[in-house]
């Protein structure tokens, strides 16, 4: 693991180099978890032509592939492998995380974890009732940083895709300023933008109440941050509070394209 408090500036200038050191190959190690050379992984990327386009254009073709071909929902676990998330179709902030890196990684792009808790209030909305309240206070949650022109970005924007987005603002027209609901947590919601320019993109972090620094891996992350409640309440997740979470997530998707 690389703690937050580390300086890149000596993996960020070396990187060009032919021979990479062992630090820097950690950033595009295939893992249990980000297994993209699984089958239907490597066809995706060949389909796509991923590996031809240049370096800004494979962060935003992958990234626009997470985000949006990939549905916003709850997975019925936070450690799917990437081929798992792929087959699933949809995800949330850690799955979505896994299969983000492990496509970029696959097209050559170094990528790395990011590892945090957030507050569970600001998923109002998209939760309800006693979900809510069986749900623990505080949540395991990651984003992607990608290095990009020798500085690392932020990619959490990933989470949420864009027909959800327009549905939650569509409830919210002429709100205004701060926003923690429906699974959004931003400064500014009216003016939210979470397509792909170069720049840090955050859709949940204003809830972040732990930052636990930067990791090579969800690997790395989820061993010593495992989210766990108990058997039982485990077992509602898997098998009733996701679903309805999952429908709640569904109407407002859906929303976008009401009249």
């Amino acid at each position: 693991m690389e703690r937050k408090e580390r300086c890149d500036v000596t993996f960020v200038a070396s990187f060009g180099k032919k021979e990479m050191t062992d630090q820097e190959e950690k950033y595009l190690k295939e893992t249990r978890m980000l297994n993209y050379r699984a089958d239907s992984i490597e066809k995706l990327v060949r389909s796509r032509g991923w590996k031809e386009l240049d370096e800004y254009e494979k962060i935003g073709a992958v990234y626009d592939f997470v985000r949006n071909e990939i549905r916003f929902g709850y997975n019925r676990s936070d450690l799917l492998t990437a081929e798992e998330v792929l087959k699933d179709g949809y995800g949330q902030c850690n799955t979505k995380g896994t299969l983000l890196m492990a496509l970029l990684r696959a097209v050559g792009v170094p990528c790395r974890l990011h590892g945090s808790e957030v507050s569970k209030n600001f998923q109002r909305g998209a939760t309800s009732g006693i979900i809510s309240k069986l749900a623990p206070e505080r949540i395991a949650h990651t984003w992607v940083e990608v290095l990009y022109r020798n500085k690392w970005i932020a990619l959490e924007g990933v989470i949420t895709d864009e027909a959800y987005v327009r549905g939650v603002k569509k409830r919210y027209p002429d709100k205004k300023g701060e926003f923690k609901e429906y699974a959004i947590s931003v400064k500014d919601i009216k003016n939210l933008d979470l397509n792909w320019k170069g720049e840090d993109l955050f859709v949940q972090n204003t809830s972040v109440v732990e930052d636990y620094g930067v990791f090579y891996s969800p690997d790395d992350f989820f061993k010593d941050h495992k989210q766990t409640w108990n058997v039982v309440k485990d077992f509602a997740y898997v098998h009733y509070g996701r679903k309805v979470m999952n429908r709640n997530v569904s109407r407002i998707r859906q929303s976008d394209r009401c009249n």
